[in-house]
């Protein structure tokens, strides 16, 4: 497979997710995207109860049913209450790192369809004004969200149409270098989704299939811990393709595809992570082992729904996650690359 040749599609495809708004919860945006993705290249998309979506492939042998699953929902924020003044407190969803959001752009959704710019900002948000805009800390209670409206009181903010539960979205400021490095929030995991909306690419175009009847799962509850909680029965092994963590004492980088032995929770299956290991290392992929100390992914969803199923985890390696995330080019096509052998694509 020449990755090279789908790398301005890879790319494009990132951009395209990136930049449609999904926190956790929020998923019909994205959705669309990926079903009109799915759809050009020539798979059926469907969605279930909980709107996740799936792509179905059928293998060589439709004997036995594997899937993939990326996660498409994000990190975000809510409408918690409304100050006097006129901003708005907020609660997060997921984990983000909060202070990394001081001074970003955001969009704020309201339930009958209105859209709102504002900015996030410490409380003591100016040098000229607070005795403590240095070191005042940047959580849930010191932050707020300044709106981009004209606005002195909670009741001009309510005449808006705001209110609680309303979703805050975050800009990700996305970004792909000359050099190949894919800047951006959410690249976890809207990178790996891009690697698996560009292996149907692939297909596509070089005629090819799976070994086995395959689906793709696009979750979109990972963030906060139920995304594959429910998935098709036939399903026997379930590779999760998520983001590879870098930093400390980690052996993968931005240029690789990780493969995770261990998370939080505990192993991935010996059997089919040992098969990942060997299909790296016999066609010459960039790789490495690693263990995610503060990481669960959407295997651990769907083992404590009970399926009886085999689970790995793959993904290339990301900067900085949870805040101002960064990639390069040959960490998606490191792990586009070991996705498509998984697949029996050579």
């Amino acid at each position: 497979m020449n990755c090279e040749h789908y790398k301005t599609y890879l790319f494009e495809t990132a951009q395209r997710l990136l930049t449609t708004d999904s926190p956790s919860g929020y998923g019909d945006a994205v959705m669309e995207v990926i079903a009109s993705i799915a759809q050009e290249n020539g798979y059926p998309f469907a969605r279930n109860q909980k709107g996740c979506g799936i792509v179905t492939i059928e293998g060589e042998d439709n004997s036995k049913t594997v899937c993939l699953a990326a996660h498409v929902d994000t990190l975000g924020l809510m409408v918690r209450s409304i100050t006097d003044s006129g901003e708005l407190r907020f609660t997060a969803i997921g984990l983000p790192l909060l202070p990394t959001l001081d001074g970003e752009y955001c969009r704020v959704r309201t339930r009958d369809g209105r859209v709102y710019t504002g900015t996030i900002l410490s409380m003591s948000s100016t040098y000229h004004v607070h005795d403590d805009p240095m070191t005042r800390i940047r959580d849930e209670a010191n932050m707020v969200v300044r709106l981009d409206e004209e606005v002195h009181s909670k009741e001009d903010v309510l005449a808006l149409g705001i209110m609680a539960g309303d979703y805050i979205c975050i800009d990700p400021k996305t970004v792909v270098t000359e050099n190949g490095f894919l800047k951006s929030r959410f690249i976890d995991d809207k990178g790996s989704a891009s690697c698996m909306l560009t292996l149907l690419k692939v297909m596509k175009e070089e005629h090819r299939k799976p070994k086995y009847r395959t689906q793709f799962l696009f979750t979109i509850y990972e963030e906060t811990g139920n995304g594959a909680s429910h998935l098709p029965q036939e399903v026997s092994e379930l590779l999760i393709v998520d983001m590879g963590c870098v930093g400390l004492d980690m052996n993968g980088s931005e240029y690789q595809v990780t493969i995770c032995a261990k998370d939080t929770k505990g192993p991935y299956n010996y059997e089919m992570t040992t098969r990942l290991i060997q299909l790296a290392k016999g066609h010459g992929v960039d790789f490495a082992v690693d263990i995610f100390p503060h990481y669960l992914s959407d295997s651990d969803a769907a083992l404590n729904a009970g399926y009886d199923i085999k689970t790995a985890l793959i993904g290339p390696g990301v900067n900085a996650s949870h805040g101002m995330e960064r990639t390069h080019w040959k960490g998606l096509a490191n792990t586009m690359t070991l996705a498509g052998l998984y697949l029996g694509l050579k």
